[in-house]
């Protein structure tokens, strides 16, 4: 077998790179509907800025060509316009499987076919490694949820900073796996040295303990140390849809219960800011959650005076703004009688500012919630910004939740 890591480029073409290997299956192919269930799910802008590669993992060329044949009927307009690719390896890619040890309990079968599985995952992440900012690893017998790649994307950029290796948007085996482009390297060097050994999952798992988990502590020390490179978003945004496994003869009935789960809470991209509020927090839903995308925000009964504030690491041009209240779960946990309130960087006077009313530590009010949605524009004469508040006027008679936040800025 011939070993050929890609290294990275600084220039990717598109945000996110959608890995799905298929092989040859003797019942059923679920193919073409997990490639709609991808594409039709995307709108026009979002199709610009992603690549889904189909890895044929077969050296039978006849098949292979069947196969690019037939996708060329039904995906031509995504094949031509780069948006869709098909690739395969050549033959002499793969090793003799032969002489494989069975190892785990697993039959001669099972190991080869987990081996392979080992090689095609890798071969796909060479071929993708200079495409896109974000690798995310799909299977060939999936669905996905509405409103998926703006998802991922959200969370992936909200979590910038943060030094994760694994964000995880499906709790079954290696479906909706992101990685960051340049990890893809260090992950297919790792899989090429231990490939007849593991199945993916367990090799995963293994690179995160040699990256953080000390010898000298305890398990429980390295789960929580594992956790941090590994993120689970939930609910899940794929579901596994196919019956019959690409193992000859196995039948799978897996499915994500996750999945079933609505979204409560919508992700946004918000300037980095320091967020605090005197509402009582119920049950960990905290605010920093909320404004990160990772969760939405719930407090107990909002009294007058009380408020949620948003102060800017650095003053920020913002264009317009949005906060919605309760949930798909909890309609009636809607915030009413508060405004919407910000504090300019500049305390200078202008006939604009002058149209809106003023508090006592120079805030301004712009609008307030109606029907448990603020949401408008900021006129530029109150640009840049240090801080957004919301502001309780009167007591309220439900509990609050906060399912979105979104503060434009200015592009």
């Amino acid at each position: 077998m011939r070993l050929e890591l890609r290294f990275c480029s600084l220039f990717y073409a598109v945000s996110m790179v959608m890995g799905i290997p298929t092989v040859k299956r003797k019942v059923k192919s679920y193919l073409s509907e997990t490639l709609h269930s991808l594409i039709d799910k995307l709108s026009a802008e979002e199709k610009l800025d992603c690549v889904i590669i189909v890895f044929v993992g077969e050296t039978d060329i006849d098949y292979v060509n069947s196969v690019v044949a037939g996708l060329e009927k039904e995906f031509y307009t995504e094949l031509n316009s780069g948006l869709l690719e098909v690739i395969s390896p050549p033959a002499s890619y793969y090793p003799d499987f032969s002489n494989l040890k069975e190892t785990f309990g697993d039959s001669k079968e099972r190991v080869k076919w987990r081996t392979k599985q080992n090689l095609d995952y890798s071969f796909l992440m060479m071929y993708a490694v200079n495409k896109g900012v974000y690798y995310v690893q799909l299977e060939d017998d999936i669905v996905a949820k509405p409103n998926y790649f703006a998802t991922m994307k959200n969370f992936a950029l909200q979590l910038a900073t943060e030094d994760w290796m694994i964000l995880e948007f499906s709790q079954l085996g290696f479906i909706g796996k992101m990685f960051q482009a340049p990890d893809l390297n260090l992950i297919v060097e790792f899989i090429f040295m231990f490939y007849k050994e593991k199945p993916i999952d367990w090799l995963l798992d293994h690179i995160l303990w040699v990256k953080v988990c000390n010898p000298e502590k305890d398990a429980k020390h390295c789960e929580r140390q594992k956790s941090s490179l590994r993120i689970r978003f939930r609910p899940s945004l794929f579901q596994h849809v196919g019956l019959h496994s690409s193992l000859a003869g196995k039948i799978q009935k897996l499915t994500d219960k996750d999945f079933l789960k609505p979204l409560l809470h919508k992700i946004h991209v918000n300037p980095p800011a320091e967020v605090s509020t005197s509402l009582k927090v119920y049950q960990g839903h905290t605010l920093e959650k909320t404004y990160l995308g990772e969760d939405f925000f719930w407090a107990i009964t909002p009294m007058a005076g009380d408020y949620v504030l948003f102060k800017f690491d650095r003053p920020v041009y913002i264009e317009r703004f949005l906060f919605r209240s309760g949930n798909q779960e909890h309609p009636g946990d809607k915030i009413e009688n508060t405004t919407v309130e910000i504090l300019p960087f500049s305390d200078a006077e202008s006939k604009t500012k002058e149209k809106y009313k003023r508090t006592e530590d120079r805030f301004y009010k712009l609008a307030q919630f109606e029907k448990g949605v603020a949401e408008g524009t900021v006129d530029p004469a109150f640009n840049p910004v240090v801080a957004v508040r919301l502001k309780v006027q009167k007591d309220s008679a439900v509990w609050a939740i906060i399912s979105e936040v979104c503060d434009f800025p200015n592009s």
